[in-house]
């Protein structure tokens, strides 16, 4: 689920990056207890996904089975780690704009015989992308639903796809993930696999049989690429089943421009396992001319991100999505998985302690002529302790006809117009986490502070008005934008030079 920066250390630096932002731990608590409360839509409400049917309405249009399926689905779905695991774009991390991928697929009876209905996760496109929000969806191939036509793709797409990899959204099939990731095995020096620490290893639990690779195709694999590949044959006969085949040939993509086509092979006396061969189109260099291959799924196609993060020691257990960490180390505090309550305070929150730690009451020290002096939270707000009123009266006047306040009134005029702690709000704003970011400024400024002009104002208005044009896009009153025009409001300040073309991650 991992494709390639300029270097290994910026990649493990993005995904910490994400780790820290994109799913707040308050997030997965809320998410969770309201999930285990039998609450499947408010657990979607407190993840940021936003539901696009009514399954009423799905009765009477496909029928009361699959409505029923559709129901099972969504009371065991997980959304805080749907997030957690949707693919995501460099450099800041966010959801891969405009996308559909399915999470499931049933079998409903249509004009024509069966036909496939699909639940289906989105992401807004990029320039309607505020809030990092999510939707589900059901597709049925009309297109008659109004979220078909406002989306840019509204067809599940190929390469990022859940529904074969349902241990990633579904609490039902979690445990699969130590099996599906590799985390059974010991890390190997191969495949894109890192040679560190093994993790535990239950022995009770079944695993697959490992699989032969050509060696051929180890060869293949784009250099620094940090790919499962020790897993690709696993993964191809999982596709290949699901398309009623036992063998055949799948193409692999690492990217916009790199492509692998493989074939998977019986073994010559039918008793061993299928093997993994290189196919004679890859050899060639005709991909581009093939028919309409298998995709292996991107989810398949990469080393579990949180995998990687352990074996290098970049991250700590606490630190991973509760679900992640009882499935990758089996024998860290098990009953996190399953059981949150919503007494659990955000300083014990199963997925670690809050990123920033809440500052409010506790004075800085600021050098002031000559001495050091305190600034604090008086009655909600930020203000001076060792000046009494009368000389801050007359120091606020004083800067009020542009002359210079004392260092005390400075480093509070510099908190409320660019804080240290900007680049900490604009990413939670970035990723969707308003409550986080203002929590933050509370815990900086007070609860009752009226921000002065400044890039922090900057910041938080320019979130507001994103917010605006999602709820305009969701409406149907807006868009889609044309050609790649950014919106106005989503270019910041640091981001007027030229960027280059962002690399994919998932």
């Amino acid at each position: 689920m991992l494709t390639q920066t300029a270097t290994g250390d910026s990649r493990y630096s993005f995904w910490l990056r994400v780790r820290e932002f994109a799913v707040p731990p308050s997030m997965i608590e809320t998410a969770t207890a309201r999930r285990c409360a039998g609450d499947w839509a408010g657990a979607c409400a407190a993840a940021g996904i936003d539901i696009d049917f009514n399954l009423r309405s799905v009765a009477r249009s496909h029928g009361q089975e699959l409505a029923a399926q559709v129901r099972a689905d969504l009371r065991h779905l997980a959304p805080d780690l749907l997030r957690w695991h949707m693919p995501r774009i460099a450099p800041d991390g966010l959801l891969r704009p405009g996308l559909t991928l399915s999470l499931a697929r049933y079998d409903a009876p249509g004009r024509d015989g069966t036909c496939a209905v699909h639940l289906v996760a989105r992401t807004p496109p990029a320039w309607a992308d505020a809030g990092q929000r999510i939707s589900l969806a059901l597709w049925d191939g009309s297109h008659s639903e109004a979220g078909d036509r406002r989306h840019p793709h509204p067809r599940p797409n190929r390469r990022f796809r859940l529904d074969l990899h349902r241990h990633l959204w579904d609490v039902r099939r979690t445990d699969e993930l130590r099996i599906r990731s590799g985390a059974d095995r010991p890390a190997e020096d191969n495949g894109g696999f890192l040679t560190d620490p093994e993790l535990p290893v239950d022995p009770k639990l079944p695993t697959d049989p490992e699989l032969p690779v050509d060696p051929e195709v180890l060869g293949m694999v784009p250099p620094g690429r940090r790919c499962a590949v020790d897993r690709w044959a696993a993964e191809a006969r999982i596709l290949l089943r699901a398309e009623g085949r036992s063998e055949g040939t799948f193409l692999v993509r690492f990217g916009a421009r790199h492509r692998l086509v493989l074939d998977l092979v019986a073994d010559n006396d039918g008793v061993g396992p299928p093997a993994l061969r290189l196919s004679a189109a890859s050899a060639d260099g005709v991909v581009s001319a093939l028919p309409a291959l298998p995709v292996l799924p991107d989810a398949a196609t990469w080393v579990l991100p949180d995998l990687e993060l352990l074996r290098t020691g970049s991250i700590e257990v606490d630190r991973l999505h509760p679900l992640v960490a009882s499935a990758l180390v089996p024998n860290h505090s098990p009953d996190h998985s399953q059981d949150h309550s919503p007494e659990h305070s955000p300083d014990h929150s199963p997925a670690g302690s809050p990123r920033i730690a809440d500052r409010a009451g506790q004075p800085h020290l600021v050098e002031c002529r000559g001495a050091r002096h305190r600034i604090g939270l008086v009655n909600g707000v930020l203000a001076p302790l060792d000046h009494d009123p009368a000389e801050i009266r007359r120091e606020e006047l004083l800067a009020a006809l542009t002359g210079t306040p004392v260092p005390c009134l400075q480093a509070i005029d510099e908190a409320h117009r660019h804080p240290e702690c900007l680049t900490d709000v604009r990413e939670r704003l970035d990723h969707g986490d308003t409550a986080g970011a203002l929590a933050v400024v509370e815990g900086l400024l007070g609860p009752d502070a009226l921000l002065r002009n400044g890039a922090l104002r900057d910041e938080l208005e320019a979130a507001a008005q994103r917010r605006i044009t999602y709820g305009l896009f969701r409406a149907g009153l807006i868009g889609p934008a044309p050609g790649r025009i950014v919106h106005p409001d989503r270019r910041r300040p640091r981001d007027r030079r030229s960027r280059p073309r962002r690399a994919t991650f998932s």
